[in-house]
């Protein structure tokens, strides 16, 4: 471009790349290599241009720099919650490797609307991003992953997969989670255990009930108390009061995620109940308010944070190599045992009768 097209094109009063170069005293070119953070300009001549940048207050031209090169660094996050503690983990961890390799994530909320989801989508083709980590939402049709091959667009499902054997996929061992976790309250004795929430059919809601079937059928129990309502605080307070309400009600309440065991403690603390003494409950996914929680509570570990990591690096993996082999990284589930499910009730009294058995 000419310094007269650069003119003619530029707006009222805005201040051009050359301008920027005059007024720090280096090359067009040089300014240029500042803008794209190139490691070829000296660090004494980049704060020069920084100083100018700021002093003329150049606002730098991405969307027509985009169309001059291969690359945008740029990628698309589009998640199914972002009012869930857990996506906002997930969201800082995929920023963390981006933000290593000068790459910048657009996050968008599908608020688990496919619908949502394409609109998302095609925006983001239309902006040229590098690729997509998607969550993908409930009702996704596994021909997206086609669509999106179609466009050449390289993208990494995370969390949910909407084909175990097609595409990149960045999460954990849902159905080993819920298994231990279903283990460990069998452990404490419990034998009527209801599984509440998730009432959207996805691979995750799936691999948490096969993980929970599984645990209680090889123990002769029953695995047919599930109560399906949204993972949501809200969901989990009315879902408590029907079961406790039941001829025979349950002992244990084996929630979908956090946020409905929040709920559900809170439906128990209105009724004069507490979890860890009248009823266990425990979690799944160990946002930070768990260990928090009154009762701190009982929960999975999911490491948020670290799938969105690996999500993170598989796609910049697939950008760097469009043909290469499907790649899946699956991350280990982990029991973390705190004051909901009754398991420290039980040792603290333990460790009582040993003490009155073998005084000091």
């Amino acid at each position: 471009m000419t310094i007269l097209d650069e003119r003619e094109n530029r707006g009222p009063n805005r201040i051009t790349l050359t301008e920027v170069a005059s007024h720090a005293g280096v090359s067009r070119s040089t300014v240029s290599l500042v803008l794209r953070d190139s490691p070829l300009v000296a660090a004494d001549t980049r704060d020069r241009v920084q100083a100018a940048i700021k002093e003329l207050g150049y606002v730098y031209n991405r969307g027509a720099a985009t169309l001059r090169a291969a690359r945008t660094n740029t990628v698309g996050l589009l998640v199914c919650e972002i009012s869930n503690a857990f996506y906002g983990e997930l969201t800082a961890g995929v920023d963390e490797v981006l933000g290593e390799e000068g790459v910048v994530a657009f996050l968008a909320n599908t608020a688990e609307s496919p619908e949502r989801q394409d609109r998302f989508l095609q925006r983001m083709r239309e902006h040229n991003v590098d690729g997509v980590i998607l969550c993908p939402t409930a009702g996704t049709q596994p021909d997206l992953l086609d669509r999106l091959r179609q466009w050449q667009l390289p993208c990494v499902q995370a969390l949910r997969f909407v084909s175990a054997r097609n595409g990149d996929y960045a999460g954990v061992d849902y159905e080993f989670g819920m298994e231990m976790m279903t283990e460990h309250l069998v452990r404490l004795g419990h034998r009527r255990i209801a599984f509440v929430g998730g009432n959207l059919t996805h691979s995750a809601t799936a691999a948490r009930r096969a993980g929970f079937g599984t645990a209680m059928r090889r123990h002769g129990l029953s695995p047919d108390l599930i109560v399906r309502c949204p993972p949501t605080r809200r969901a989990g307070v009315d879902a408590i009061g029907p079961l406790l309400d039941l001829p025979d009600p349950p002992t244990a309440a084996l929630c979908y995620n956090d946020m409905v065991a929040f709920g559900v403690m809170l439906g128990l603390e209105a009724r004069g109940l507490k979890a860890g003494r009248d009823i266990a409950v425990t979690g799944f996914d160990d946002v930070a308010e768990a260990a928090f929680s009154r009762p701190a509570l009982t929960t999975i570990s999911t490491s948020a944070r670290q799938i969105g990591q690996e999500a993170a690096r598989l796609l910049l993996r697939r950008i760097a190599d469009p043909q290469g082999a499907p790649e899946r990284v699956i991350l280990p589930a982990r029991l973390v045992v705190r004051e909901s499910c009754g398991a420290m009730n039980e040792r603290k009294a333990n460790q009582r009768t040993n003490t009155q058995r073998f005084p000091k």
